[in-house]
């Protein structure tokens, strides 16, 4: 079933400008560009100053039928993290935080899209140590563009808040004051570009 609004994406393909033969669908695969995409976060630490980082792996594909699309999904590689710091990255990857032992992955499903000029607000299911909840991001759209090798691409970059705790990262520390030494509010970017698929 199409996704609600789902008409956001279509100024992407162009495909409002090109006719289909009467009684046929055109569809359109767009793959995530894994070297001009990523994920990032932010959090506050000791309440006082921004701990940011990001994971470096990242896939995903966009489906269109008629301008609309009909679905996208994307796969983080949770053991890609990285915040500059390698004892603070391999507390992340444990059992503490993302085990990524147990939860190598963490998933994104598309399930509403709205745009309003080149804004768009996006609405999703967002899966991390086998805990599934809904986000809203909100970003902006660009494109589409053709690259040196004539390859046709577009682009998202949208962000929004979320708590940690809601998937099970709970971890923390109290300090003296009675403050935390992570905030559970945790800011994520997510810049991606697809290309369409051959």
């Amino acid at each position: 079933m199409p996704l609600a609004h789902a008409g956001a994406f279509r100024n992407w393909s162009g495909r409002q400008n090109r006719q289909c033969p009467e009684g046929q669908d055109e569809r359109m695969k767009w793959n995530i560009d894994p070297t001009h995409s990523q994920v990032a976060f932010s959090v506050k630490h000791l309440g006082i100053s921004t701990v940011r980082g990001s994971f470096g792996q990242l896939s995903g594909t966009i489906d269109e039928q008629d301008g609309r699309v009909e679905g996208a999904e994307a796969k983080i590689d949770i053991a890609s993290i990285s915040t500059n710091q390698q004892g603070r990255d391999d507390h992340l990857r444990g059992a503490d935080f993302f085990d990524v032992t147990t939860y190598p992955t963490a998933h994104f499903s598309l399930t509403k899209a709205d745009r309003h000029g080149d804004e768009l607000t996006v609405t999703g299911d967002l899966s991390i140590r086998g805990v599934t909840k809904s986000v809203v991001l909100k970003g902006e759209l660009a494109g589409p563009a053709k690259d040196p090798w004539g390859n046709t691409k577009v682009s998202a970059s949208v962000e929004g808040k979320i708590s940690r705790k809601a998937w099970g990262l709970t971890w923390n520390q109290t300090l003296e004051t009675g403050g935390l030494l992570v905030s559970d509010d945790v800011k994520l970017t997510i810049d991606v570009q697809a290309v369409a698929a051959a």
